[in-house]
């Protein structure tokens, strides 16, 4: 019984380890492969959860289901890369260049597009917050070069 208590008394004292979570560690792992230059390639579904991928070229890049939650992708260029069913949640595109890209059905909740060119982007059935899309309206123009979709429309402008 003694035993016992010195077991759950030393238990008791020692603080929590601060502990990456599995998608964390994915993300990291995703990361490690990363360059600056990242044109056209194939990054379907990675995750890159509180990543750094500011002024990164990942244009014309197939990120098909990928999530950026936390993300920091100011002054990154996407053009013409897609992003269908992308989650980013929280995420950052301030200055980014999303012309051409496609952002269908793409989760956005909470993330910035202050300064972002989005002529030809398609962003239908994306969900963003409304502060944000009455911004992108007031700049949406152009159509998108695979959908055939004008932005104003994908954003629902009115």
């Amino acid at each position: 019984m003694a035993a016992l208590g010195v077991l759950l008394a030393w238990c008791l004292a020692v603080p929590p380890a601060w502990a990456i979570t599995a998608p964390e560690l994915r993300s990291q792992r995703s990361l490690q492969d990363l360059q600056p230059d990242m044109h056209g390639r194939n990054l379907q579904q990675q995750e890159f959860l509180k990543a750094s991928l500011a002024g990164f070229d990942l244009s014309a890049s197939d990120l098909r289901g990928a999530v950026f939650n936390s993300s920091d992708l100011r002054g990154a260029d996407l053009q013409g890369a897609n992003l269908e069913d992308v989650v980013a949640f929280a995420s950052h595109f301030e200055d980014t260049d999303l012309r051409g890209a496609v952002l269908r059905n793409a989760m956005l909740m909470q993330s910035h597009f202050k300064g972002a060119q989005i002529d030809g982007a398609d962003f239908s059935d994306a969900v963003l917050d409304l502060p944000e899309q009455k911004a992108l309206c007031q700049r949406a123009t152009g159509t998108n070069p695979v959908s055939g979709v004008a932005t104003r429309d994908s954003l629902a402008c009115r």
